[in-house]
């Protein structure tokens, strides 16, 4: 049954990022379309080419581990919050454990590519970032897929209006977090 699950959630993940490179759909442009990037880099379709980290451990749905730079980083996805699983005295929220097995699944031991945005560092001292998996940002994913939420903290809002429609579309379609967790 998780084997059907994981190729279902591939599946979705490919007809999504499909329809994503499609319509075109980056909300901050450059010439002829292509995506800016904060900091300088290259237009999306490059972004396995740049990979910059190395994802050594998932700590959960929006907190990884990534060997950068010749340092070893925890870093907390920008703009998305997932289902607690691992907060000190809190009880384990719905949804919370997918969340960390798919991003384990997907994360764990790739090159990824690391964005970021205006502020480098969250309160805890964690690195922020946004996480692209090839030509993926893998915290739209997330969202999209109903394993977050969107949670913005400005300044870091470059990709806010992506990942707001990602949560619409997970919203409507129930998928993940609205279809079993949350009240209708």
């Amino acid at each position: 049954m998780l084997e059907v699950r994981r190729l279902e959630a591939r599946w979705l993940r490919a007809a999504v990022l499909a329809s994503i490179v499609a319509a075109g759909a980056c909300s901050a442009t450059g010439p002829e379309g292509a995506p800016e990037l904060s900091g300088g880099g290259s237009p999306t379709a490059d972004r396995a080419a740049d990979a910059n980290a190395l994802v050594t451990r998932v700590i959960d749905g929006d907190t990884v581990e990534a060997r950068f730079g010749g340092r070893v980083l925890d870093v907390r996805l920008i703009g998305i919050d997932t289902p607690e699983s691992v907060a000190p005295g809190q009880p384990v929220e719905c949804y919370a454990l997918a969340a960390s097995r798919f991003t384990g699944h997907e994360l764990e031991g790739e090159r990824v590519r690391l964005e970021f945005d205006v502020e480098r560092l969250d309160r805890f001292g964690r690195t922020l970032a946004y996480v692209w998996l090839g030509p993926e940002l893998f915290n739209e994913t997330l969202v999209r897929l109903g394993y977050a939420f969107v949670t913005t903290y400005p300044p870091n809002v470059q990709y806010v209006d992506r990942l707001r429609d990602a949560q619409r579309e997970a919203r409507a379609n129930e998928r993940g977090v609205w279809g079993r967790c949350i009240d209708r």
